[in-house]
């Protein structure tokens, strides 16, 4: 069992910018986050492996960057040029799979609202 503990999020102006963490309580292989909102499917944001090889929502790339620390067992998500559509809670991720695979494991969330 892996626990993940998410940290960094808030509220922002459109065009601001947040960045999120996710520390895991040990090393695995695909690490990412997630969004959602109320009466919408949970949505991939960006997953990265261990390795760096990377994968994001059409909706982020440009604007969006993930990184890890595998030191540290900790992903980051950095989040610019924030639009009110972004306005979600925020899900850490984990599996053992594929970056197209479903995660094995999720954060509590944590909420990132962006005001117009």
């Amino acid at each position: 069992q892996v626990q993940l503990v998410e940290s960094g999020g808030g509220l922002v102006q459109a065009g601001g910018s947040l960045r999120l963490s996710c520390a895991a309580s040990g090393s695995i292989f695909v690490m990412g986050w997630y969004r959602q909102v109320p009466g919408k499917q949970r949505e991939l944001v960006a997953v990265i492996t261990e390795g760096g090889r990377t994968r994001y929502a059409d909706s982020v790339k440009g604007r969006f960057s993930i990184s890890r620390d595998n030191a540290k067992d900790t992903v980051y998500l950095q989040m610019n040029s924030l639009k009110p559509e972004d306005t979600a809670v925020y899900y850490c991720s984990a599996g053992y799979r594929g970056i197209y695979d479903y995660p094995n494991y999720w954060g509590q969330g944590t909420q990132v609202t962006v005001s117009s």
